[in-house]
């Protein structure tokens, strides 16, 4: 099975071109390829598929050619990443599979169009986020409110007064179920300046990451709402380096670098 190897602000990510649809890929092969210790080690896997071959997001074949199938580091399937997405996006333009500056690719969170920009960054237009109240999460024993975002996939996002760089992120925070039923991905911020905020994330499915795009719109759209906003340009600082967020009243924009590190074969004992 050949792969490619990418990070985006050190999400990281194995990338598995599978133009025509051949491969069956299982959950636990997925955990097994993302495993640090007997695998190659990452926080999801990035499949590369046709939309048309792709009954999921057939609809969206129409006007993107390619499919990111994103799965979580346990094998379970996500309707969207936005680091992945960055990620996804220069692995096609270095491949010639798309040509450099602005096409579409199909998820399960929809149709998103990229950008690759001169800088060498990657440009995602992730849509609008949509808000829908607010919510609890508990980490180490202690209680932090926050913002329900839902970004094709969802998100707590919480402004919390304490160092996040201080919290425990090693265990699941808890969260109510009966608002996220499917589970969900907890930001948790510090603001610490105008239109500049400091994040961590527990992602659903993969465990604290170094970064997450949707989790940085997320968390701009928490900070912008702390000073009563709902448009702007944020910058988010995530252990991986830094994000750009930008919201205005139609859309949001997520920009980073992505860079492919390594390829190879993958060969995986059964």
């Amino acid at each position: 099975m050949r792969f490619l190897k990418g990070h985006g602000t050190e999400n990281d990510f194995v990338i598995l071109p599978d133009p025509d649809g051949e491969l069956d890929l299982s959950g636990s092969t997925v955990a097994r390829i993302c495993d640090r210790r007997a695998g190659i080690g990452a926080d999801g896997v990035l499949r590369v598929v046709r939309a048309k071959l792709s009954p999921e997001v057939s609809e969206q074949a129409g006007e993107a050619e390619w499919f990111m199938d994103y799965r979580n580091a346990d094998g379970s399937m996500a309707e969207m990443c936005g680091n992945g997405m960055r990620v996804f996006a220069r692995y096609l333009v270095e491949a010639g599979l798309a040509e450099p500056g602005e096409f579409a690719v199909a998820t399960r969170g929809g149709l998103r169009r990229v950008r690759l920009d001169v800088s060498g960054d990657v440009t995602v237009d992730m849509g609008k986020p949509v808000v829908h109240g607010r919510s609890l999460t508990t980490v180490a024993g202690q209680d932090y409110e926050g913002l329900h975002v839902d970004m094709g996939n969802p998100h707590l996002a919480c402004a919390i007064g304490d160092p996040v760089t201080q919290l425990d992120l090693t265990h699941q925070p808890g969260f109510d179920p009966g608002i996220f039923p499917g589970g969900v991905n907890i930001e948790l911020f510090n603001a610490v300046g105008p239109a500049r905020a400091v994040m961590r994330v527990y992602e659903r499915g993969s465990g604290e990451t170094r970064s997450c795009g949707t989790g940085a719109i997320a968390t701009a759209v928490a900070a912008a709402a702390l000073c009563e906003e709902t448009t702007g340009t944020w910058t988010i600082e995530v252990p991986g380096g830094t994000l750009g967020v930008t919201l205005d009243e139609r859309t949001s924009y997520l920009s980073g670098p992505a860079v492919i590190v390594a390829d190879g074969e993958l060969r995986l004992a059964e």
